[in-house]
C-alpha cells in the first residue's frame, strides 16, 4: 500500500510544533511497510487528485490572508470533494479557523472560509495559552498545547471533537474543542497534537489509506512511549489549570 499526504501551506503556516504532526503520520506507516510521499501544497499549486491525508497548521493573520485567497474557487472545492470522497484531515489552529465559513480577525475585513466545517470564528479579546485534555468518545481522552485568541463557534453540522476537562478549548464558554466531520477533524491543539495521540493518528492514517484501497485494520504497534508521553503530558495539564 501506499499513502500520499498533502501538508497545505507548510512554509507559510506551521508553527507550535505542528510539523510533528506530519512525521508523526509518515512515521507510523513506515513502521507498518506503508510507503509514503509527503507533497507540500503552496499558493498557487493544486491540489493532487491521490491526496489520502490533508494537514492544515497554524499561521499568523497575515498568513491567513494570503491562503484565505489562494483557497478560494477551485482549491477549496477540490479539498472539500476529496474529504466528502473518504479523504482524512487534520486542520490545527489558523488552519481550523480557514476551513470553516469565515474567520473575522482585529482591525480586518472578514476571511471566507472553504465551508467544509459548519463553524465560524473570529478574534477574541483574550488570548488562551496553555495545556489542553480533551474527553471525546471516539478516541478517549487527547492533549495538546492550546495558544490562539480566535473564538470558534459551532454550527449544527458539525460535531466538536470533544469536551473540554482542562483548558478552553472552541471559545471559553460552551466547553467544547474542535470540530469533526467525516474523516475530517479540526482543532486548537498545538504540541503537536499526533506524536501523544496515536489513537487519532491512527484513524487518520486508516482513512487515507481506505479511501484508494479500501476498508482495512491497520497493524497494531508497540506504543509504549507514546502513551508514556500521552500520561506525563495529561499529568502535567492537571497538576498546572
Amino acid at each position: 500500500m501506499h499513502l500520499t499526504i498533502a501538508w497545505l501551506y507548510g512554509s507559510k503556516m506551521n508553527i507550535y510544533g505542528d510539523r510533528g504532526n506530519v512525521l508523526a503520520l509518515t512515521q507510523r506507516a513506515r513502521w507498518r511497510g506503508i510507503g509514503v510521499d509527503v507533497v507540500e501544497i503552496g499558493i498557487g499549486q493544486p491540489i493532487p487528485p491521490n491526496v489520502g491525508v490533508f494537514f492544515f497548521g497554524g499561521g499568523q493573520d497575515q498568513e491567513q490572508i494570503a491562503v484565505s485567497n489562494d483557497l478560494r474557487g477551485a482549491k477549496g472545492a477540490a479539498i472539500k470533494a476529496a474529504v466528502e470522497d473518504g479523504a482524512a484531515l487534520l486542520a490545527v489552529c489558523g488552519g481550523y479557523q480557514l476551513l470553516g465559513h469565515e474567520y473575522r480577525p482585529h482591525d480586518a475585513a472578514p476571511l471566507p472560509g472553504i465551508g467544509l466545517f459548519d463553524l465560524v470564528s473570529e478574534a477574541g479579546p483574550e488570548r488562551f495559552i496553555g495545556n489542553v485534555v480533551v474527553e471525546t468518545e471516539r478516541w478517549g481522552t487527547l492533549v495538546g498545547f492550546e495558544n490562539h485568541s480566535g473564538l470558534t463557534v459551532l454550527g449544527p453540522g458539525v460535531a466538536p471533537l470533544g469536551r473540554v476537562r482542562v483548558g478552553r478549548g472552541n471559545n471559553g464558554h460552551d466547553g467544547t474543542e474542535g470540530a469533526v466531520y467525516r474523516r475530517a477533524v479540526g482543532c486548537y491543539l498545538h504540541g503537536a497534537l499526533l506524536p501523544k495521540n496515536p489513537a487519532l493518528a491512527d484513524w487518520l492514517l486508516a482513512g487515507g489509506l481506505e479511501r484508494h484501497h479500501g476498508p482495512l485494520e491497520l497493524p497494531p504497534l508497540d506504543d509504549r512511549y507514546e502513551v508514556a508521553a500521552h500520561a506525563s503530558a495529561v499529568g502535567r495539564a492537571e497538576r498546572t489549570r
